[in-house]
């Protein structure tokens, strides 16, 4: 008997593209069919069928409270009363862009809108004004959003939908992106050399994200800022990911490099549409309407956004992301000893709360690496755990998300969980 959730994705198939509203959810790198979701509590999703599983996408990051989180829900409660949308300035907008200043050392000014491919596609026009060059250097393997001239070595949904980038983008818009891999300083050094007076950016996710979790070696991030300063070029940090989840102040906290421009979405919303991008006050005065440099947006500055994103950054105490650490920590121990104990080669790899499982190799420092894993043992492993009740990033270049709701008991049957499920793979 076919489920609710298979007969709705056959509808959702004649509906839309792909039976989706986002082409990593269609379940392409795993394969059969997503679930349709019904709610969500806590670090639980339930589909439509009533079935109850531990969620480790976390809408993709923002849910670092889990979902429902009664102080945000509180929050968007209290904002919608209000009024859902005013097309005008308010108090909100004012309040979270204090909190977002007070906690990222390289914003001074910050710019809301709607989504993280509206904040790098606004970061890099702004950069590309304020140097008056063109060209801008990104990375193998990260994504930033579906803005023509980033969809190049665009990362986890391009490569799990087995597109090497995406047809409709012209050679013009992508010509004056230039492409280095990740963690290769030297390659980025000889792009330097050879178009330096060309650059206005190098763009790049301080921790990557969207080729699965894959850290920084030392020195690239200072590198990345030496070269960039060098040259006369902004460094842009994507943090569209790690804002406000590795520390207060995201992976520039962390790591200790200033970029020149900050973007930032997810946690930033609570969970709801936004994005945002920042900097120093020069180059943010540069944005319309004080500047020329033009972006808006009928939606930016949401209410119900402002509202759910300042709840969450206050909720967000160094005790936080202590305990956020140690949950992922132990579940990073618990699935590289299930790993070790069955003989299954593979790494966990780890940047605060976020991580993930890669078969095949025993570490990760780039796309091509990433690609390289194991991916249909994956895929093997990501029904495994669904069969079992646990919900995974269904593709194995994503970041599974921990949030606080995920206490010592989840922690505890999510490692046991990974263990049955590698002893189905072997056996």
């Amino acid at each position: 008997m076919m489920s609710k959730s298979e007969s709705l994705f056959r509808e959702a198939l004649s509906l839309l593209p792909g039976g989706v509203n986002s082409p990593v959810r269609a379940f392409r790198g795993v394969g059969g069919s997503p679930l349709f979701i019904d709610r969500a509590e806590g670090c639980y999703l339930v589909d439509v069928d009533g079935q109850r599983y531990i969620d480790y996408i976390g809408s993709w990051g923002p849910m670092i409270l889990g979902h429902g989180h009664e102080t945000v829900i509180a929050a968007i409660t209290n904002a919608m009363t209000r009024g859902v949308s005013f097309g005008a300035p308010s108090a909100l907008e004012v309040e979270l862009a204090r909190e977002v200043v007070a906690r990222v050392p390289s914003i001074v000014k910050v710019r809301f809108v709607n989504s993280g491919t509206e904040a790098v596609m606004s970061a890099v026009r702004l950069a590309r004004a304020a140097t008056g060059r063109s060209k801008i250097i990104k990375f193998a393997g990260c994504y930033h959003g579906h803005a023509d001239s980033l969809l190049v070595s665009a990362g986890s949904g391009v490569a799990t939908m087995g597109l090497p980038d995406s047809p409709g983008v012209t050679k013009g818009a992508a010509a004056d992106t230039l492409i280095a891999p990740y963690n290769d300083l030297a390659s980025v050094e000889n792009i330097v050399e050879a178009h330096g007076g060309e650059l206005a950016a190098i763009l790049v996710e301080p921790v990557a994200g969207n080729m699965g979790v894959v850290c920084p070696k030392d020195g690239f991030l200072p590198g990345l800022r030496r070269l960039s300063s060098a040259c006369g070029a902004l460094l842009i940090f994507d943090e569209v990911m790690t804002g406000f989840r590795l520390s207060p102040s995201g992976a520039q906290g962390v790591y200790d490099v200033t970029p020149d421009l900050t973007t930032l979405g997810k946690i930033v919303g609570g969970g709801l549409p936004v994005g945002a991008y920042g900097g120093r006050s020069n180059l943010m005065s540069m944005v319309a309407p004080e500047g020329s440099v033009y972006q808006a947006g009928t939606l930016s500055g949401n209410p119900l956004a402002m509202a759910a994103g300042l709840a969450t950054l206050k909720a967000l105490t160094a005790e936080t992301y202590v305990q956020l650490d140690r949950s992922a920590s132990r579940l990073q121990k618990g699935i590289e000893a299930s790993l070790t104990a069955h003989q299954v080669c593979g790494t966990v790899q780890r940047a605060g709360s976020m991580l993930t499982l890669f078969f095949g190799r025993e570490s990760v420092t780039n796309f091509d690496e990433a690609q390289a894993c194991d991916a249909a043992r994956f895929a093997e492993f990501f029904h495994a755990m669904l069969k079992r009740g646990i919900h995974l990033p269904p593709s194995s270049m994503e970041a599974w998300f921990v949030s606080t709701a995920h206490d010592d008991s989840v922690i505890d049957q999510t490692i046991a969980t990974v263990d049955q499920s590698i002893c189905a793979l072997i056996a």
